[in-house]
């Protein structure tokens, strides 16, 4: 790929609105206050606005709305050159991987690689050394395999898999298409799985289960997915996993879902589609969650949600404009408990 591209390339691509001199020569991005010559910002968040004035970039994306008029505003309205867009950072996000300086992967394989003479490597595949594919596993068409990941028997790895350095995929796992895992996760792990025996010891519970990902899934660094006890652990669609997230064995997450680092879900817990889950936000095991909720930081669900929304908790969990009203009362009890004392005083 080219090493920039014209800032008119850039407009048809995202669909904006070009105002100014589409020949510009845009080499890469960088936020408004740090942008230079020949670099594209963003302004996405209003907090920022401010920046525009001193903002040295080559052009910005932008919203209409702070584009300069004639006529008067209190917003911060920008007169260079932009790219002017509904929503700015999706524009931003669109255009990024025209910048993205990833090494390019050539296919072949390492000779310092294992691989099972009764495994499937299919067309354009990369094995990095120091990689081991096991008996009966399949790897998809174009996919990527990083130094040193591990891939276990009978897996099958849809097509344009991207897995980076030092990643475990045990027995029984099956990924879709376009799945991205960073380097340290687990996928297929046992669960915890443990019985007490009565005299003070436990007795494990053999996880026969596997784990399937859907299509387009996105796992951060050193995320675990346990595979099922009995059964699979199931990860849908357009799912974006974070770092340092654990999804225990059986539990289903739906398609489109979010889970920020730390979150997590216990075993059987089954969250809907178009679900996030904020930082360190948990669900215990066995309740199910239905579509389109989000659980905002350290929010911990303990029973099932059956109404879409925003739920944020303390104990008990409750709908986030209700916590909100809540946690400004609780500010306010040293002075309410100072009042009643002066009253019952008098």
């Amino acid at each position: 790929m080219p090493d920039d591209y014209s800032l008119a390339e850039i407009a048809a691509f995202l669909g904006a609105e070009l105002r100014g001199d589409g020949a510009l020569r845009i080499s890469g991005l960088n936020t408004l206050k740090d942008a230079g010559p020949g670099e594209l910002a963003f302004l996405a968040n209003e907090k920022y606005a401010s920046q525009l004035g001193s903002c040295n970039a080559a052009a910005v994306i932008m919203a209409a709305k702070h584009m300069a008029t004639n006529q008067g505003s209190e917003l911060v309205q920008y007169s260079g050159t932009a790219l002017v867009l509904e929503n700015p950072y999706l524009g931003y996000a669109r255009i990024s991987q025209w910048f993205d300086r990833c090494p390019k992967s050539v296919a072949g394989v390492h000779p310092s690689a294992v691989i099972a003479d009764s495994a499937s490597l299919g067309a354009g595949v990369t094995i990095s050394a120091n990689v081991v594919v096991e008996a009966d596993a399949v790897i998809g068409s174009g996919s990527y395999l990083g130094a040193g990941s591990f891939i276990g028997a009978r897996s099958q790895l849809g097509d344009n898999a991207r897995i980076s350095a030092n990643v475990s995929i045990y027995h029984d796992v099956v990924l879709g298409s376009d799945v991205v895992i960073h380097s340290g996760s687990v996928i297929g792990a046992d669960g915890f799985g443990f019985a007490p025996d009565g005299a003070g010891q436990w007795q494990k519970i053999y996880q026969i289960g596997g784990v399937k990902i859907g299509n387009s899934v996105e796992i951060g660094a050193c995320s675990t997915i346990d595979r099922g006890a009995l059964g699979d652990t199931c990860i849908g669609d357009h799912v974006i996993i974070d770092n340092h997230v654990q999804i225990a064995h059986n539990a289903v997450i739906g398609n489109g879902c979010a889970l920020a680092a730390y979150s997590g879900l216990a075993g059987s817990a089954t969250l809907g589609n178009n679900c996030i889950l904020a930082g360190d936000a948990c669900v215990v095991g066995h309740v199910t969650i239905c579509d389109n909720v989000q659980v905002t930081a350290r929010g911990l669900v303990t029973k099932s949600i059956t109404e879409p929304g925003s739920y944020s908790s303390g104990m008990p969990l409750m709908k986030t404009r209700e916590w909100r009203k809540n946690a400004v009362r609780i500010t306010q009890l040293d002075s309410i408990a100072r009042r009643l004392r002066d009253f019952e005083k008098d």
